[in-house]
């Protein structure tokens, strides 16, 4: 069964970092490009970061430039997003995903997702 974990959310205050990680079981996901994505209350959900199966290439969305940075640990299936200098707006459930797409940024270019894990940034 592939499942697509992810930890690290919770209540940071503002301007304050948190660290999410993802971990994939069921099967290898280190060909495939690996994403973040995130959706507030009452909002769709929206591209965050993504990065290729070498970590050569990255994509993030314009929010999240300079603040947010994805990794990844293919040796242990694990995804990451380090998240600095967080505000408010930043709060919602974040997914991490994973596709056989280069750097997709598109929900439906995704086939596998995590539950999610809740992120609330304080002002």
């Amino acid at each position: 069964q592939v499942q697509l974990v992810e930890s690290g959310g919770g209540l940071v205050q503002a301007g304050g970092s948190l660290r999410l990680s993802c971990a994939a079981s069921g099967r290898t996901f280190s060909s495939d490009t690996m994403g973040w994505f995130r959706q507030a209350p009452g909002k769709e959900r929206e591209f965050v970061a993504a990065i290729s199966w070498s970590s050569s290439n990255t994509r993030y969305a314009d929010p999240v430039k300079g603040r947010f940075t994805i990794s990844r640990d293919n040796a242990k299936n694990t995804v990451y997003l380090q998240m600095n200098s967080l505000k408010p707006e930043d709060t919602a459930v974040y997914y991490c995903a994973a596709s056989r797409l280069l750097l997709a940024g598109a929900l439906p270019e995704y086939a596998y997702w995590g539950q999610g894990t809740q992120v609330t940034v304080s002002s």
